[in-house]
């Protein structure tokens, strides 16, 4: 999670349709409660949260909890973007600004707790499994990036990755990321992400592969 737990962005395979740039903007406060309930469309049958929550009826709510959480604390950065109002979001941490403290766990348990009940401690587990490997090199971390599952296929997840990645071509800064499917992996492969490790969670999960992006290889 990001806030208590998990790190992890999930999007089914796109094909290279161009999405207009134009579309995307940045989020708002006033945007948390709709894309929160996108993303959690968007990742309710993703291989890790499915793993994490495996109630169909429940994991909805645990998803949307989260993702309200997670937005409210990515936010800060002013680089949570949106296409086309809510049909697509990516939440990205500037260097040095990836990892979640004490303090923001803390704040979070309030929302979470309540739906995701004893699986806090196995998230809480799994973030710091995927944590110790987490690179220290300066990076820009896409933390999030999921689309509405009514438009997925046409390229607005690619159009999200572009957004940030020519920024970080232009600066001269690496990219990195957790994928937590197969899709996901095959879709940051196509803007120049190369996996550094596939990492199994613990106990007994399934993996998320560790994908670094040096600027210019798109």
């Amino acid at each position: 999670m990001t806030p208590s737990g998990l790190r992890f962005r999930a999007m089914a395979t796109e094909p290279e349709a161009r999405a207009p740039a134009a579309e995307i903007r940045k989020a708002t406060t006033q945007d948390r409660p709709e894309v929160a309930a996108m993303l959690a469309r968007a990742f309710d049958d993703d291989p890790v949260w499915s793993w994490l929550f495996p109630w169909d009826d429940r994991r909805p709510h645990i998803l949307e909890a989260f993702f309200e959480v997670a937005i409210r604390m990515f936010l800060r950065h002013d680089e949570v973007e949106l296409y086309g109002g809510g049909l697509g979001a990516a939440l990205w941490a500037p260097p040095g600004k990836w990892r979640v403290g004490p303090l923001d766990m803390m704040r979070s348990m309030p929302r979470l707790l309540p739906v995701m009940r004893s699986r806090v401690v196995r998230g809480i587990q799994v973030m710091t499994h995927v944590e110790k490997h987490h690179p220290h090199e300066p990076h820009e971390y896409l933390a999030v990036l999921g689309t509405d599952p009514a438009h997925q296929g046409k390229g607005i997840g690619s159009a999200l990755l572009r957004s940030t990645l020519e920024r970080c071509d232009r600066e001269e800064m690496p990219a990195y990321l957790e994928s937590s499917s197969e899709g996901s992996k095959r879709l940051y492969e196509r803007h120049g992400f190369e996996v550094t490790r596939e990492l199994p969670l613990p106990p007994n999960g399934p993996p998320v592969w560790l994908m670094w992006r040096e600027p210019g290889t798109s």
